[in-house]
């Protein structure tokens, strides 16, 4: 319920949220390094360093690509509590988000994608929640492919969440967030030793969240427990147990739909369609993470890293969802299905590697080397109606009848298991020159069983991905780069002979600049690219009901970022993109077919202005405006469109001592309607105009 009183929430500060479910640093390559320590030993917007882009520790500046992090400072600035808000920051695009549920698919240089890592491992698979910002420190985004580390993935872009580690001394803080909607949500973050010489470390991430939504009939229920134990038995070893356990309640929101034939498209924010109630409309989602990282050195030069993820999670419940518009109705009646869905998926992985320094033929090398295993498992049951349950948009909340499920239209499992061995070689040619020179070879067997129809296809592959990069420092402030990449990624599905289809191959050029400005307080990096994606599905030209892999797509255009402080007092991260994003070969498509939620130009500005003395000295304030293009809806000769927009959202907060922050936010000030995202013929609305209120206390 809106507008809730303040002071019947406050007793929430030092406790969190729980409900009942209805049934219910480092890498692991494995050395992550990122500095973001001011010279006043304050945490700042720019780092130096970071390691997922090579996963060896080198600065920003010597990495042949395009690498924006988002710190821990920027996330509390903005009292993000999604991991969209951070990509956001970044220059990263919002895609299908499978009706609210906070999963994360995203856009990332025309292309989209939902792979990406948490301390180098995959947590993409299945349907997982996004991983909850209480238990970030930061977020590294990697513009172009990245499969020669990483395996499988998108041409255009991953990122990689670094987890909030344990520290020494001993630390509590508490947090309050609420907002107007009616959505509260608290925190405790606690870490220190365990034993008096300070080898074994804990930290501890609770979160607890419930309460409305902008969406009517639309709640939230959310929690997730975070524990983490360090030992350091001695200077050349640590050794890291992570888990994570996070828990969602949601209905299946899927927002509203842009059928052909539809009269109104323009709808309240807030107006729900697709019903309430746990037996109507909720999915609960559970997923459960358990991380292993050994970390040695081996002497002064070389260092090992091993590392293991076990992924078991589930997401099932009612749901409704859309089938069409209903003929005669003059578009006022969507017809509408009832269903059940169970999907269950475990995933195991294991990494080792060693990384090293040393000089050959007078030439300085960091070398990288590694196995990686991984077997995932994945199972899906989905029944739906068949009788009438339509809807009828004048009357949205009008309740009925629940039909009889009796439709199994998914049952199916998905068995994928890969060895990869790659090797990854930075060489200091000069003092100004240096390349990167890697390969990765990965083998893996994909099987697929359709229970519905009793088909089933096994395949083995072996992807070869390559990749080269070169940075020059023209100056000591100004280096330029490029880099040539390739990624692969497995097609699911069966093509008219039930056989699987040959895998995405992507390639991606990328050169740019990298500047620093300000005696290295501000950064501002360009870069411009060519990406071009192979064996995308396309419909058989023999039988339109099947696909082939046969379909080509490219993107071309250039990024700019600026990240960093312009005075010590203020602090900027800011981003453009054009994306010039289309079909380049399919049966069907038209050549120069733009692709479904691909802005050709979008903008994040966040600037903040933080007082350091005086009367005012702990107040900040600033401005978080963002902009986004029109998109196409679907990739399709004809389709419907999401306007271009722009939002504003208004950033204070205030740090009465070293551990009391306040602060107040008002998103989206101008209170603009717009299109978040879509998927096929749905559409998501984006967030009103909400006033948020946080408080943070550290003892």
């Amino acid at each position: 319920m809106k507008h809730r009183l303040l002071l019947s929430i406050l007793p929430l500060s030092c406790c969190t949220v729980a409900f009942a479910d209805d049934q219910v640093n480092s890498l692991p390559t494995i050395s992550l390094q990122a500095t973001s320590q001011a010279d006043d030993g304050s945490i700042n917007y720019k780092v130096n360093s970071s390691s997922s882009a090579t996963k060896t520790n080198t600065l920003l500046k010597d990495t042949p690509q395009a690498v924006t992090v988002v710190t821990e400072a920027v996330l509390q600035d903005i009292q993000a509590t999604r991991l969209s808000e951070a990509l956001d920051v970044a220059g990263v695009g919002r895609a299908n988000n499978f009706g609210g549920q906070g999963l994360t698919n995203f856009t990332s240089r025309g292309f989209t994608s939902g792979e990406y890592y948490k301390n180098g491992f995959p947590i993409n698979r299945g349907y997982p929640n996004a991983p909850d910002s209480s238990t970030v420190e930061r977020v590294e985004v990697l513009k172009g492919a990245s499969s020669s580390l990483y395996g499988r993935g998108d041409p255009g872009g991953t990122f990689n969440v670094v987890s909030k580690s344990p520290q020494a001394e001993r630390k509590t803080v508490l947090g309050l967030n609420l907002d107007d909607e009616g959505l509260y949500r608290s925190t405790v973050d606690t870490t220190g030793s365990i034993t008096e010489d300070g080898s074994l470390t804990y930290r501890l991430n609770l979160m607890g969240e419930n309460g409305d939504t902008y969406r009517d009939h639309v709640d939230s229920k959310r929690w997730d427990i975070s524990p983490v134990i360090q030992w350091t038995p001695s200077d050349a070893t640590k050794v890291t147990l992570e888990a994570d356990f996070l828990r969602n309640q949601h209905a299946l929101d899927r927002g509203f739909t842009r059928y052909d034939g539809q009269q109104r498209y323009s709808f309240d924010p807030s107006e729900y369609w697709w019903e309430s109630g746990k037996d109507r409309n909720r999915l609960n989602n559970s997923n459960d993470m358990l991380q292993f990282r050994i970390e040695h050195e081996l002497n002064d030069a070389w260092k090992l890293n091993v590392g293991a993820q076990y992924l078991n999670g589930n997401l099932h419940g009612y749901a409704v969802e859309a089938n069409g518009v209903k003929a005669d109705s003059n578009g006022e009646v969507i017809t509408r299905n009832y269903n059940w869905r169970n999907l269950d998926w475990i995933d195991k992985n294991f990494q080792a590697n060693v990384v090293g320094d040393f000089n050959l033929f007078n030439l300085k090398h960091t070398l990288i080397t590694g196995v990686e295993l991984e077997d995932y498992d994945y199972k899906s049951y989905i029944i739906r109606s068949k009788d009438a349950f339509d809807l009828n948009i004048n009357q949205p909340y009008l309740s009925q009848a629940l039909p009889d499920l009796v439709n199994v239209t998914t049952h199916d499992r998905e068995e994928l298991k890969s060895q990869a061995i790659y090797v990854q070689d930075q060489i200091h040619l000069t003092d100004r020159l240096n390349t990167l020179i890697g390969l990765r070879f990965e083998n893996y067997k994909h099987d697929y069983s359709n229970f519905v129809n009793n088909t089933s296809w096994s395949t083995d592959n072996n992807a070869f991905i390559p990749r080269i990069g070169l940075t020059y420092d023209l100056t000591d402030q100004l280096t330029v780069y490029s880099n040539i990449s390739k990624s692969f990624k497995p097609n699911s599905g069966a093509d008219r002979n039930n056989q699987s289809f040959d895998p995405e191959e992507g390639i991606s050029y990328e050169v740019g600049t990298k500047y620093a400005l300000l005696e290295n307080q501000l950064s501002f990096d360009t870069a411009i690219y060519y990406v071009k994606k192979e064996n995308v599905l396309t419909k058989d030209p023999q039988d339109d009901t099947k696909n082939i892999a046969a379909g080509e797509v490219t993107s071309k255009g250039f990024d700019l970022s600026l990240v960093g402080n312009i005075t010590p007092e203020w602090k900027i991260i800011g981003n453009y993109a054009y994306v010039d994003a289309a079909v380049s070969k399919d049966n069907t498509l038209a050549k120069g077919t733009r692709l479904a939620n691909i802005p050709q130009d979008s903008f994040n500005l966040l600037s903040i202005y933080e007082f350091k003395s005086g009367s005012l000295n702990g107040l900040g304030l600033g401005v978080n405006q963002r902009f986004v293009g029109s998109r196409k809806g679907q990739t399709a000769n004809s389709t419907y469109t999401l306007g271009s927009y722009s939002t504003t959202d208004l950033i204070s907060y205030y740090d009465m001592d070293a551990n009391i922050r306040l602060s107040f936010d008002i998103k989206n000030v101008l209170n603009k309607e717009y299109d978040d995202s879509a998927f096929n013929r749905y559409v998501y609305p984006g967030q009103p105009r909400t006033a948020k209120l946080g408080i943070t206390y550290s003892f």
